[in-house]
């Protein structure tokens, strides 16, 4: 099966799970599974943070993030399109008492200055909620946000007095891509959610780095919202395997997602609207989608518009050069 709906589908790996089943282990809600304590300090060593906190979930440790900034009836700005805003259920407004301020994008994925200037609360009017964090996406729908505006954002940030978060589900994609290291990528941040389970190949788990007095923040609030797992390690082994072993390998995905892109586009009926690291967006003919999608599915090819719109096609550590010659060739063929 060659399976491009997302990088979240990857499976272990023979030697990750080898890793998984002989990892020592403890109860990490009492702090002391030694495979989460190592995973934690090695993410934020590598992200030049103080202290690091696993969680099951990405949308976990954003949520955290956010809690562990906001008080009850603050407001962060974020963008429309955004993950922590679009695609996590609201958590940050019903679990958190948090009111998101959505922020138009700019076509590079970035958030103009003027327009988050014009969302800052007035201070002490208690009409409003406070403004207290600004929260970025690293990449975002696959495109590398560009550093300086990066610095510039979380500089007018500070100078406004509010935190900053960066939702780095894919910020190694990120640090690959610009060929910097990952602290890089996340030094202008307060705290940082980094994900495994999406193009490093770990079947769970997420990272939030930051400050210790942050992440004490963060770890209550984790047991509030039912993060305290116990034999932790178990999973935490997976991340610590794709940490060492999946990240350079990241180019590759973005060299068949450039290669996928090429293809795609010298076929007729097929427009590719993007292509940026491991991602790219296409629509084929409206009239001719549905048929194609059964086609290539009885090819044992999935790919489908998972949220609607354009059809989004995701390539990870699963799927070889050999099998995106497999896929346009496919997309050709009953497209003819």
């Amino acid at each position: 099966m060659i399976d491009l709906r997302s990088d979240t589908v990857t499976r272990p790996s023979a030697a990750m799970l080898q890793a998984m089943v002989s990892a020592p282990l403890g109860d990490d809600v009492m702090g002391d599974d030694p495979t989460v304590i190592r995973l934690q300090a090695a993410v934020a060593e590598r992200a030049g943070k103080a202290a690091g906190l696993f969680f099951p979930s990405g949308t976990q440790s954003n949520l955290a993030a956010l809690m562990a900034h906001c008080d009850r009836g603050d407001e962060y700005l974020v963008g429309q399109l955004a993950h922590t805003y679009k695609y996590e259920g609201g958590g940050a407004a019903v679990l958190g008492s948090i009111q998101p301020q959505p922020i138009e994008h700019a076509e590079d994925g970035s958030l103009p200055l003027e327009k988050l200037a014009a969302a800052v609360k007035p201070l002490g009017d208690p009409h409003f909620a406070r403004t207290r964090l600004l929260a970025l996406e690293n990449t975002f729908h696959g495109k590398l946000i560009p550093a300086a505006y990066i610095q510039a954002a979380t500089d007018w940030a500070r100078g406004q007095g509010l935190g900053t978060h960066l939702d780095g589900a894919r910020v190694f994609n990120a640090a690959v891509a610009s060929g910097k290291p990952l602290a890089d990528m996340c030094r202008p941040f307060d705290s940082v959610s980094i994900c495994f389970s999406k193009g490093l190949g770990a079947p769970v788990g997420s990272v939030l780095v930051g400050s210790q007095e942050l992440i004490g923040r963060a770890r209550r609030w984790r047991k509030m919202l039912g993060g305290g797992l116990r034999q932790a390690g178990v999973l935490a082994a997976a991340c610590l395997y794709a940490l060492e072993h999946n990240v350079d390998r990241l180019v590759h995905d973005h060299e068949n997602a450039r290669a996928l892109a090429e293809g795609l586009r010298a076929i007729p009926g097929v427009k590719v609207l993007s292509q940026d690291t491991n991602m790219l967006f296409v629509e084929f003919e409206p009239s001719r989608c549905d048929a194609l999608t059964a086609a290539l599915a009885r090819e044992e090819i999935q790919m489908r518009a998972v949220y609607g719109g354009p059809t989004r096609l995701v390539t990870h550590l699963d799927v070889s050069a050999d099998d995106v010659r497999r896929v346009v060739q496919a997309v050709a063929r009953h497209l003819a």
